[in-house]
């Protein structure tokens, strides 16, 4: 690799720091290229890309990024770069369940929100619900008092009614009695 490729490279990979919502670090020092091909095609569904580079590539594209250089220390043997553009727990997601099946994929760190995660955190992260789940969570939260005041007035103008109707009925009863009375006494 000649020293244009090496900046295209770093620039490549610059770029995929910044433009992207997270980036995990894995190794991938014993899977084979089969099983490298699996993991693009599963993060590519996702909306994520792993970036192969060697370590010293690496590091010199997060020197001097504020937030990314704590990754540096992460940085070596055979890693691979996981950015992901979108959800973030379905990249871990995918990232989690190909670690489980193909021991020779670990996970080294991940960087999100200004914060580095450890390996266990990734995992924490993956075991969310994705973004529309939760989504939908939060509406049913925001909806459940409206829908429980809806509930009580519906049930108070029930009663109303209900209320209104023995009033109606008793008023009935009453006058049919005094129409009866009154029959009676001309009689």
């Amino acid at each position: 690799m000649n020293r244009q490729e090496k900046l295209a490279v770093i620039e490549h990979l610059k770029e995929g720091f910044t433009g992207s919502t997270a980036s995990f670090v894995v190794n991938y020092q014993k899977l084979t290229v089969v099983q490298m091909q699996k993991l693009r095609r599963a993060l590519r569904q996702q909306g994520g890309s792993l970036k192969v580079a060697k370590a010293r590539l690496v590091k010199r594209a997060v020197d001097g990024m504020e937030g990314i250089d704590t990754l540096e220390p992460y940085l070596k043997e055979q890693i691979g770069i996981v950015f992901a553009d979108k959800d973030v727990s379905a990249i871990a997601k995918v990232l989690r369940d190909f670690a489980k099946e193909n021991e020779a994929l670990k996970l080294v760190v991940g960087r999100m929100d200004q914060k580095t995660l450890t390996a266990d955190e990734v995992v924490r992260i993956a075991s969310l619900p994705s973004r529309e789940v939760l989504l939908a969570q939060v509406c049913a939260t925001l909806q459940a008092p409206s829908a429980g005041l809806a509930r009580v007035l519906n049930g108070m103008i029930l009663q109303l009614l209900w209320t209104l109707k023995q009033v109606g009925d008793k008023k009935q009863d009453g006058a049919a009695v005094q129409e009866n009375e009154q029959n009676e006494q001309v009689d």
